[in-house]
């Protein structure tokens, strides 16, 4: 028994948040989260080439929407602080430039909280592409994971496979990657300035949140310089499960 012991290691989880903060949104005040990309945001934890560990992480919005009967939160929701990241997670002997392969083997809901949400937002607070044709209007649906399947008390009788995928990953940028890619979205607002949906978003510091303990000069720099973290670029950003298929 003392060499099964010895020989059975659980994987390290590295970043742990909680699902169940009382704030209003459960990113806010926790470590090792951060919704802007900026070269000085240091690594949170640093791992080997080759090491397997676990990472926590929060949904889209930071935890504004809520398991309940009402879309008033998606109708709500703050854009300025959603889509947070878990880390920086450094990679020892890395150096900028080189081609990291990251492999993840497995996605997975906390077991306290084991639902998700699909919703439509509003057209003039997170409408997607054919938000203007249909003049969408906040809804959601809760599916309760059930295993691998999810059902929905809000869309009877559906049943399916609710395959997850990690969302955001990517690498940090560059000073110069983010001037470019500051310079390239500003301009493309500026000549489609009455589009809504907008066509992009820039750099704001309004939401913006790095869940570690920095000067206030840095802090303030990132918020004022660091690119949102949803588009995809070219580090990675809103890689979906077509993406890294």
């Amino acid at each position: 028994m003392a060499q099964t012991v010895a020989n059975s290691k659980a994987y390290p989880t590295l970043i742990e948040v909680d699902p169940f903060v009382a704030n209003p949104s459960i990113a806010e005040n926790q470590k090792g989260l951060h919704n802007r990309w900026h070269p000085d945001i240091p690594a949170y934890v640093t791992v080997n080439p080759g090491e397997i560990f676990k990472v926590q992480c929060v949904d889209w919005t930071g935890g504004q929407i809520g398991n309940n009967d009402y879309a008033d939160d998606v109708r709500d929701v703050d854009l300025h602080k959603v889509h947070n990241l878990s880390g920086p997670i450094g990679v020892e002997g890395a150096e900028p430039g080189d081609c990291l392969v990251v492999e993840i083997l497995d996605v997975n809901y906390f077991e306290k909280m084991p639902w998700g949400f699909t919703g439509i937002f509003e057209l003039e607070n997170g409408g997607g592409l054919f938000a203007t044709e249909f003049n969408s209007h906040a809804a959601k649906a809760i599916w309760d994971m059930e295993g691998i399947y999810a059902t929905s008390r809000h869309i009877p009788g559906v049943r399916f496979a609710g395959i997850t995928h990690p969302g955001i990953i990517g690498t940090a940028p560059s000073a110069e990657l983010l001037a470019k890619w500051n310079e390239r979205e500003t301009g493309l607002i500026a000549q489609h300035a009455d589009s809504v949906p907008p066509v992009a978003y820039a750099p704001d510091p309004q939401g913006a949140y790095i869940g570690q303990d920095l000067p206030e000069e840095l802090r303030a720099q990132i918020a004022s310089e660091g690119a949102r973290t949803i588009p995809g670029r070219e580090h990675g950003g809103n890689c979906d499960i077509k993406n890294l298929s």
